[in-house]
């Protein structure tokens, strides 16, 4: 290559644009620097609170009936009455405690399935393409059949919202278990685990986290199947409320108890996040 030849190539080298990191880290300074001092929940209000303004406009100038839409302080009154007179911590107290004992049972039953198809193949084979058209039922397809099995006493409401939780939580162990990486058995095996350490060593703490979403999915799954029961056979909870509220043509009820549905299930969710975090906080973030 000649000196003129070499000059050049310099030049164009030169002269042509090239983007260097600091020059993007620097185009996005101005976005981070927005967006830094603003924490996500923070980031989350402006919608809700754009909904509750929308609200209460349209309650004050009466685009929709008042005894179709309530305004929002007619529905805060409301709540404080209910809360001051005990009725809503009553039908919650008995609310929580359907969706635990039946989201206990859906638990202990889906790690049991799932554990069992992801470990053992010829049991996979019988049981998987039965449960999979198990879980596409819905569980208002299992309302009529259970209520001439059980009634509709508390058996029924139990069974749905087991049902409703055993199903994501089977799923996604199955399938955790299942995708543990082959390497992470083989390394064992090198290093001659038995099997109760392949287990707890390898198997289980590389498929917690699939399981543990399974968790919070089988528990929200739950609490909807609460709600649908309760709204459909129930004397008393959360469910109940609204049917009530909507049979009297209260609808400040109606809307007050969808609120504390909301509100508790987002706060339980939340802390679930919390035990998540907990647990598996010796996963380390990838880079």
């Amino acid at each position: 290559m000649s000196a003129q030849q070499a000059a050049l190539e310099l030049s164009s080298s030169v002269s042509s644009p090239v983007t260097s990191p600091a020059s993007s880290i620097s185009a996005q300074e101005p976005r981070a620097r927005f967006y830094g001092n603003w924490s996500p929940r923070w980031l989350a209000l402006p919608f809700p609170l754009f909904l509750l303004l929308l609200w209460y406009v349209a309650a004050q100038f009466e685009w929709v009936a008042p005894q179709v839409l309530p305004s929002p302080q007619s529905v805060l009154l409301t709540f404080i009455d209910l809360v001051a007179s005990g009725e809503m911590f009553d039908n919650l107290k008995i609310s929580l405690l359907r969706v635990l004992l039946g989201f206990g049972v859906g638990l202990a039953g889906g790690l049991l399935l799932g554990v069992a198809m992801g470990l053992s193949p010829v049991f996979k084979d019988y049981v998987y393409p039965l449960f999979k058209a198990f879980s596409q039922v819905p569980v208002l397809g299992w309302l009529p059949l259970l209520m001439l099995l059980v009634g509709i006493d508390e058996a029924l409401k139990i069974i749905l919202i087991s049902k409703a939780a055993l199903v994501p939580i089977a799923l996604n162990t199955f399938k955790g278990i299942e995708n543990v990486p082959a390497r992470y058995v083989e390394v064992a095996r090198v290093l001659k685990f038995s099997r109760w350490q392949l287990l707890t060593r390898v198997i289980f703490p590389a498929a917690l986290p699939p399981i543990w979403n399974g968790v919070r999915y089988g528990f929200t799954h739950a609490w909807l199947a609460l709600v649908v029961v309760e709204l459909l056979a129930s004397s008393e909870g959360l469910g109940y409320m609204i049917v009530f509220g909507r049979q009297l043509f209260q609808l400040d009820v109606v809307m007050a108890a969808v609120v504390v549905v909301g509100a508790v299930g987002y706060v339980l969710d939340r802390v679930l996040a919390r035990i998540e975090i907990v647990l598996l906080g010796w996963r380390r973030s990838g880079f």
